[in-house]
């Protein structure tokens, strides 16, 4: 028998720090092998190392989100290592609040839409047809959301410092260089601009329900699994909040979980058959309780029109290089 299996092979990127890291622990422990996607090999390893993991659980390989070239040089690297690709958990993210001006890419694209929306749309397009080829049964590719991109959910609806909103797309449909830096092209909010790239995570995943489940089988599903507020993603922000922060996640609206409860959500969203249902976004809520469930939550549904979604997709396509692709399409390297 395949190895692959009963040990799938899953992508972790951002997998060094965080929710990735601990994820990464999680998949681990429940037969994962785990291919460890971060830009910085000595740290992925000094990490994995210090929580213990198995040598043979896992494998580091270099990715740098906001390098086009790179996400296609990463793909080629692990299609080297002779596994079976299984699952796919895009979870890497930059969070920069505090930037007056945008930083750029390697292409010269706004950092938080680059690094957490378009670096990650295009890993996910080159890697389906691995992940359709995979024999494993539980084939998944899973987005970290975020609350603040979800208006279903109350952080999605306190408008601090603005809320996540694509407009017309208009910055997209420009070329998205400077001096555009926001989906919507309008002035740069740092804040707004890492809010939106979550948005476009979350409706990527929509889409990817609607082109691809039914023909390959894939399972495309997002989550939030709690108010991790002592994650490494704040560590561009005030010293201040990285205080006050946890300890008001924690106190006042009960929502704090730990990076270790976070990480093994992930996993759960992964492997278990409970979260088999594609095109879904799960959620484990704004206030935690003893033995929290997940539960539903449809990604945007009625608020966002299906025509703009796919535009999103379509001039996503474009800016990663992709082109225009009609849904169905095999995508290829």
């Amino acid at each position: 028998m395949n190895a692959n299996l009963t040990n799938p092979t899953v992508i972790v990127t951002g997998a060094s720090s965080g929710v990735g890291l601990y994820a990464t622990q999680s998949l681990i422990q429940c037969g994962c092998h785990v291919i460890m996607a971060c830009r910085d090999r000595g740290k992925a390893e000094q990490a994995a190392q210090s929580l213990s993991f198995d040598p043979k659980g896992y494998t580091i390989a270099l990715l740098d989100l906001a390098s086009l070239q790179q996400v296609r040089h990463f793909v080629t690297q692990v299609r080297g290592l002779g596994r079976s690709i299984d699952a796919l958990v895009c979870n890497a993210a930059i969070y920069l609040p505090l930037l007056k001006e945008p930083q750029r890419s390697a292409e010269g694209y706004e950092i938080n839409v680059a690094v957490n929306h378009l670096g990650h749309f295009l890993l996910v397009n080159l890697l389906l047809p691995d992940l359709q080829a995979s024999s494993y049964a539980q084939r998944r590719v899973v987005f970290l959301g975020t609350v603040t991109a979800n208006r279903e959910e109350l952080g999605g609806k306190i408008p601090i410092p603005a809320p996540p909103d694509l407009g017309d797309l208009a910055g997209m449909a420009a070329g998205f260089k400077e001096p555009i830096a926001m989906v919507d092209g309008k002035p740069f909010k740092p804040g707004k601009a890492y809010k939106d790239s979550k948005l476009c995570n979350m409706l990527t995943v929509r889409e990817l329900h609607r082109r691809f489940h039914s023909e390959t089988g894939i399972t495309f599903s997002s989550l939030y699994p709690g108010c991790v507020a002592d994650s490494p993603l704040f560590r561009n922000h005030y010293p201040l909040f990285q205080k006050i922060f946890p300890w008001f996640q924690k106190n006042v609206t009960g929502g704090y979980v730990s990076q270790a409860l976070a990480g093994k959500r992930v996993a759960m969203v992964v492997t278990e058959p409970q979260f088999q249902e594609s095109g879904v976004h799960w959620s484990w809520g704004n206030r935690q309780q003893q033995e929290r469930q997940a539960f539903v939550q449809p990604i945007f549904a009625g608020a966002i029109a299906e025509n703009k979604v796919q535009k999103l997709w379509e001039l996503s396509s474009e800016l990663v290089g992709l082109g225009i692709q009609t849904a169905g399409a095999q995508v290829s390297t």
